[in-house]
């Protein structure tokens, strides 16, 4: 059986994980819109981004501030200080994201040689 302060510390990890995941779809959903409906005409069409980019944003969105909590739980042992840890640890994976990744864009269909 754990103790009180065993199952908030577990709840507090798990909102975390949430809270990481949820605002790295967010950041992430703007710039994978064109990949998703296609742009004009549906020529930009590319699905794979829901397939293999959204899970491991996800993935990544809840694993960077549960593991940068869990190491500063351990080392700190002071609650507050390891969620502003894995606060900052999620900001710096979500500006990480946004500059790393960015979806294919292929040409406008009106620029190139034309007739």
């Amino acid at each position: 059986m754990s103790s009180p302060s065993g199952t908030s510390a577990g709840v507090a990890g798990c909102l975390l994980a949430g809270f990481g995941a949820a605002t790295a779809a967010l950041a992430w959903a703007p710039r994978a819109a064109i990949s998703i409906d296609g742009g004009f005409e549906g020529h930009a069409r590319d699905v794979s981004v829901l397939v293999v980019d959204l899970p491991l944003v996800l993935l990544g969105g809840a694993l960077v501030p549960l593991l940068s909590w869990a190491l500063a739980t351990r080392w700190v042992g002071r609650p507050w200080i390891a969620v502003l840890a894995a606060l900052a640890a999620l900001a710096l994976g979500v500006w990480g994201l946004l500059e790393w990744w960015t979806p294919r864009r292929p040409p406008h269909p009106g620029d190139g040689h034309g007739i």
